[in-house]
């Protein structure tokens, strides 16, 4: 019998097909104009990734008995998962571009500004952005749903979330935080995107005060999880395996898990999170046992 988190990257696998043809279909074609800017968006978006944060959008819905249409909460669910991948690659298009992070390498072949140009990556990350509220908002479910999700994700990505973190992330460089300002960086820059991926399933859903409680329990511990890990494997994963340059951290002097704690109590750290995320998931019964295969394969992850 497969361990929980190796049944979980079969179905990974499956939702990452998944969640690629559904993109496919609702990004503009490449033929469409303005085509290189569309070529640069499908680009930036298609053709690589775990889609971690689309499977926490599936699972999360998946954990909740279904309220309403069937066909329209799945297609709502296609559209919720969708747009939280078009965020999270918006956000690495900009990370890469030479005023930030200056990277070269993303998911295994060159980043958008060194296959395109900077520019056109700029542009790109610009439109990806207001794509994925357009997709919330044809979500066919309850209108005061849409509405939800549109401002859960909205703060995701803004000042109070992703952006912010970044802002707080380039401004920390070389500087020495305590462990509740990192915890505060990361829980904006990943955490709250990957808690507003579990959130988004919950609402499509419709899911109870209570199964929206241990969903938000559950997305806090492995926001946090998510990074520490990434942490983890900058240290010891290789840039092939990873799929980005390994070692930028250390080099750019960037305060991380590792080097405030040290990789064996960063790794304690991440244990004690998934931990913290099976408990979680006590309300939910049998129907969290996907988001607890999750969070298995979140932190036992080697890439």
């Amino acid at each position: 019998m497969k361990q929980p988190h190796l049944a979980c990257a079969d179905w990974l696998r499956e939702r990452a097909l998944h969640i690629e043809q559904v993109l496919k279909e609702l990004m503009p074609a490449a033929q469409t104009a303005p085509e290189r800017l569309h070529e640069a968006m499908r680009y930036a978006v298609l053709g690589g990734g775990k889609r971690v944060r689309a499977a926490l959008v599936y699972a999360a819905g998946q954990a909740c008995p279904v309220s309403g249409s069937v066909l329209a909460v799945e297609a709502s669910m296609d559209r919720a998962a969708a747009a939280v991948e078009l965020i999270h690659a918006y956000s690495l298009v900009h990370d890469d571009l030479p005023c930030m992070d200056n990277d070269t390498l993303r998911r295994g072949r060159p980043t958008a500004h060194i296959h395109y140009d900077e520019a056109t990556a700029m542009l790109a990350g610009d439109a990806l952005q207001p794509l994925a509220f357009e997709l919330l908002a044809g979500m066919p479910i309850a209108p005061a749903l849409v509405v939800q999700a549109t401002q859960v994700l909205a703060r995701a990505a803004g000042s109070l979330g992703m952006a912010g973190g970044q802002a707080i992330d380039l401004h920390s460089v070389g500087k020495t935080l305590t462990r509740d300002e990192l915890q505060v960086m990361h829980s904006m820059k990943t955490g709250a995107m990957l808690a507003a991926s579990v959130t988004l399933g919950g609402i499509v859903a419709g899911a109870s005060s209570t199964a929206r409680a241990a969903l938000d329990s559950y997305a806090q511990a492995m926001g946090l999880a998510f990074q520490v890990v990434d942490d983890i494997l900058d240290v010891t994963a290789d840039s092939a395996s990873l799929g980005k340059t390994a070692g930028k951290d250390a080099v750019e002097n960037k305060p991380t898990y590792v080097s405030l704690l040290g990789l064996e109590a960063a790794q304690a750290l991440a244990e004690e999170l998934r931990q913290a995320a099976h408990q979680a998931l006590g309300p939910l019964g049998e129907s969290g046992a996907r988001l607890g295969q999750l969070a298995d394969f979140i932190v036992l992850r080697d890439r």
